[in-house]
């Protein structure tokens, strides 16, 4: 098995009580739970949330032989963290090595093979050429979202999907409200995953003369946490700067202003209400 350094995905997790027997040890085989719940974020985190990206590709993932080999036990409320990476890509074929650790030391070493299928016949099928080098990227550190800007013409087909979804949808806007008229002048940006499926998208429009206001903000829920949404804030952002705006300002949502400090942005005023749902202004220079 490759070194600790070498898995770029980890996921931390807390040791529950109902893993643990009469001694406090994890029971062995809540372990291989804990692989198969990381594998899922695994998935976001190359920007390929697996229900959407099987059904594009009319296939699935099957494991065909789990291993594991334990070098020290874990205990009741110890942090610990699940490691994965990409081992190897057969024809047909997926090699994913697993780590449990504590800090950088292995408490559990595993792989999992599995094998990618079609779905109707049970049988192996190739894995797909772009799915193949999503996962080669991946392990090398390259990013896995493209973001395009461009005009509501170009790139609404693919936003507006993502807005009902998010906006309508989940939050229970309005379409009246959410729908206006400022769409067709604003830059807008989408994230792309490798299989080409917008994932997020937001817009930029001049607010006054040298301040933008940035809106319409919405990523997936299969990809939320997964970096998407600051690449996109990103791309909003250095389209303001490259048309000479000094500052940018937006309307978050009070459960979203976390995510907004860590880009820079600062709380400006009370919060207030829009469309039903607590908001604080927020600003950074550019």
């Amino acid at each position: 098995m490759k070194p600790v350094n070498e898995f770029r995905y980890r996921e931390p997790l807390r040791v529950r009580r109902t893993e643990v027997d009469m001694q406090g040890i994890v029971f062995s085989s809540h372990v291989l739970a804990w692989f198969d719940n990381a594998l899922a974020g695994y998935w976001r985190a190359l920007a390929l949330p697996y229900g959407d990206t099987m059904r594009g590709l009319q296939a699935e993932i099957r494991v065909r032989k789990a291993t594991l080999e334990f070098d020290a036990p874990a205990h009741h409320d110890e942090a610990l963290a699940v490691a994965l990476r990409c081992a190897r890509i057969g024809e047909t074929s997926l090699v994913m090595e697993a780590g449990c650790l504590r800090g950088d030391e292995f408490l559990v070493r595993g792989e999992m093979s599995c094998v990618f299928v079609d779905p109707a016949s049970g049988r192996p099928t190739p894995v797909p050429p772009a799915l193949r080098q999503a996962l080669l990227d991946f392990e090398t550190g390259a990013a896995m979202a493209e973001v395009r800007v461009g005009r509501w013409d170009e790139l609404g087909v693919d936003a507006r999907p993502i807005r009902t979804k998010v906006f309508i949808e989940e939050q229970r806007i309005p379409a009246e409200m959410e729908w206006d008229d400022v769409d067709a002048g604003c830059v807008h940006a989408v994230a792309y995953n490798r299989l080409g499926l917008a994932l997020a998208t937001g817009r930029l429009f001049e607010h006054v003369p040298g301040t933008a206001k940035i809106g319409r903000m919405a990523v997936l829920p299969s990809v939320r946490g997964s970096g998407i949404g600051r690449a996109v804030l990103e791309a909003l952002m250095d389209a303001a700067r490259a048309r000479g705006d000094r500052e940018v300002l937006l309307h978050a949502q009070t459960s979203a202003a976390p995510f907004y400090l860590r880009a820079g942005f600062q709380p400006r005023g009370p919060e207030f209400d829009e469309a039903g749902i607590a908001h604080v202004e927020m600003v950074r220079g550019l």
